[in-house]
C-alpha cells in the first residue's frame, strides 16, 4: 500500500523555529543573569542552560507543544510551555542539590522565575499579531462543509466564533431532501454538492469540510473521489463526539494511526506533573497531621474491639484491585459481594466513626495510599467491588471512572455529592462529575478542587 495514503499530522511550518527561539530564550536569560554586577559567566551557567534547554524540549515534545496551534486555544498552549518548564526546573534543581557543584543559587533563582515569563509572553505576543492579521483579512481562508449534519452546524458555530483562526465558512452543501438536515436559520443550505464541486474547481474556495455520518462511507468516497479533482483541502468529519469522546488522541502504531476514543488524561509530563503534585502535598499533609493521626488511631483503639486501620478492597487505575486504607468507624469489617452501604443512624458504625465519617477525618490514612502510589490527592473517589459490579451494568461509562488513579477528594465530593448513594440518579449525577473531572483535569483544577475541599469537602448532608 502507498504510503503516501496514510494520515499525516503536519506541524506547524515554524516548529523548528519555536524550538530554536525557546532555546536562544533559556541560553540568552542564563548569560543576562549571570553577567550582572556580582557574577560572571561560567562554563557552569553554559552547562545549566543547556541541560535545561534539553529538558524542556523533551518535555515539551512529549507534550506536543510544537504542533500547530492554529485552531487550538493559547490558554492551552501556555499551560503546556509552563507545565514543561515547571518539570524541567524539578529535575534541574534535584539534580543540582545532590551534586552539590554549582552554587550561583540566586542567579539560578531569578533565571527559573523569569524565563517561563519570557517563554509564555513571546507566545502570547505572536498569537496576538497572527489573530489581528487574520480578523482583519490577512491569510485567511474560505471554507465550506458539506453535510448540513449536527456535527456540521457545530463546526459552522466554531468557525464562525473564532475569527482569530483565519477560517471564514462560506456555506453548507447537501443533496438530502429538507426533512432530513439539521436545519439553522443562521446557516442556511447554499446549494446542491455539485454547485460546491464547480466552486472548489473555479478556485472560490480553499477548504472543504464533509461532515456526513459515518455509516454513509459510500457517499463520503465517491465525494472524495469528486474533490480530488479539485486543488481544495479536504477534510473528513467524522462524527465521533457521538461517542462522547474521552481525552482521545492520535496514536500509531508502525506506519498505521489509531485514534483513541476512550483515554486517560495522564499521558507523558501531565503524568510526571500529577505524580509530582501528589508525592510533594501528601508528604507535607501527612507531616502537617501526624498528631492528629496518633490522636485519632489511639481513640479508635481505646473506644472498640478491633484493628485501627480497615483495609478495603476497591478497584484503583484500570481497574486493578488496591486496598484503600481508612480508620475503623464501623464494628464489622465487610469485604465480598455484599457490602451494605452506610445509611443514616446505620448500628454498624461506633459512636467515634459517626464523628469520623462525618467529618472524613476516617479516610485520613489515604495519603499514605497517596505515597504509595495506588491512589491520587484529587480523583472520583473509590467504591467498594460489589458496587463497581452493580453499577457497572446500569449506569452508563461507569468504568471510564478507573481512567485515572482514586482520590481522596474529587469534583462530584466538592459539589455536594458525597455519602451515600442511595438512588441511581445520585450514582449517575456523581459519576457525570467523575468524566467532567477527567475530561477538563489540569493541575489549575486540582488546587481548586484542594481548595474547595477545605471548605466544603470535608462534610455534608449525606455523610454519615
Amino acid at each position: 500500500m502507498d504510503k503516501k495514503s496514510f494520515i499525516r499530522s503536519h506541524e506547524s511550518e515554524f516548529a523548528f523555529l519555536y524550538r530554536l527561539f525557546d532555546l536562544a530564550i533559556i541560553l540568552g536569560l542564563m548569560i543576562v543573569f549571570a553577567t550582572n554586577s556580582t557574577t560572571q559567566l561560567t562554563k557552569d551557567h553554559l552547562l545549566v542552560a543547556f541541560i535545561a534547554g534539553l529538558l524542556f524540549l523533551l518535555f515539551s515534545e512529549s507534550a506536543q507543544l510544537y504542533r500547530s496551534w492554529r485552531t487550538n486555544t493559547i490558554q492551552k498552549q501556555l499551560l503546556i510551555a509552563a507545565s514543561a518548564w515547571l518539570a524541567t526546573c524539578l529535575i534541574l534543581a534535584s539534580g543540582l542539590y545532590f551534586l552539590q557543584e554549582f552554587h550561583q543559587y540566586t542567579t539560578l533563582f531569578w533565571w527559573m522565575i523569569v524565563t517561563p515569563l519570557a517563554l509564555i509572553s513571546w507566545r502570547l505576543g505572536f498569537r496576538r499579531i497572527l489573530s489581528r492579521m487574520r480578523q482583519r483579512g490577512f491569510n485567511t481562508r474560505k471554507a465550506i462543509i458539506i453535510g448540513q449534519t449536527a456535527h456540521g452546524l457545530t463546526l459552522a458555530q466554531e468557525l464562525a466564533h473564532h475569527g482569530e483562526h483565519g477560517v471564514i465558512f462560506d456555506g453548507f452543501y447537501d443533496e438530502r431532501l429538507r426533512d432530513r438536515l439539521a436545519n439553522e436559520p443562521n446557516y442556511p443550505l447554499e446549494g446542491s454538492i455539485e454547485q460546491a464541486l464547480i466552486r472548489a474547481k473555479n478556485g472560490e474556495v480553499d477548504y472543504v469540510y464533509i461532515a456526513l455520518p459515518m455509516h454513509a462511507k459510500e457517499r463520503i468516497a465517491k465525494f472524495l473521489r469528486d474533490f480530488s479533482d479539485t486543488t481544495a483541502n479536504t477534510y473528513l468529519l467524522p462524527d465521533f463526539f457521538t461517542y462522547n469522546l474521552l481525552h482521545s488522541r492520535w496514536d500509531q502504531i508502525g506506519a498505521v494511526q489509531t485514534l483513541s476514543v476512550y483515554d486517560t488524561p495522564f499521558e507523558g509530563v501531565s503524568s510526571v506533573i500529577k505524580r509530582l503534585e501528589d508525592i510533594v502535598l501528601s508528604s507535607l499533609i501527612l507531616l502537617l497531621i501526624s498528631p492528629l493521626l496518633l490522636l485519632i488511631a489511639a481513640a479508635v483503639k481505646l473506644t472498640s474491639k478491633g484493628p485501627v486501620i480497615f483495609k478495603q478492597h476497591r478497584y484503583g487505575l484500570d481497574g486493578r484491585k488496591i486496598d484503600v486504607w481508612k480508620f475503623r468507624s464501623m464494628v464489622t469489617q465487610e469485604q465480598g459481594d455484599d457490602v451494605k452501604q452506610a445509611t443514616r443512624n446505620d448500628p454498624r458504625v461506633t459512636p467515634l466513626g459517626a464523628f469520623l465519617r462525618r467529618t472524613s477525618l476516617d479516610e485520613l490514612p489515604q495519603f499514605f495510599n497517596v505515597l504509595q502510589g495506588t491512589m491520587s490527592i484529587v480523583g472520583p473517589r473509590p467504591h467498594a467491588v460489589a458496587h463497581n459490579e452493580q453499577y457497572r451494568h446500569i449506569v452508563e461509562r461507569y468504568m471510564l471512572r478507573h481512567k485515572v488513579k482514586p482520590g481522596i477528594t474529587g469534583w462530584a465530593q466538592v459539589n455536594n455529592l458525597r455519602g451515600e448513594t442511595d438512588t441511581l440518579d445520585k450514582m449517575e449525577q456523581r459519576v457525570k462529575f467523575d468524566l467532567d473531572y477527567i475530561h477538563h483535569w489540569s493541575i489549575w483544577m486540582d488546587l481548586k478542587i484542594i481548595f474547595m475541599t477545605i471548605f466544603k469537602g470535608f462534610t455534608g448532608s449525606n455523610a454519615y
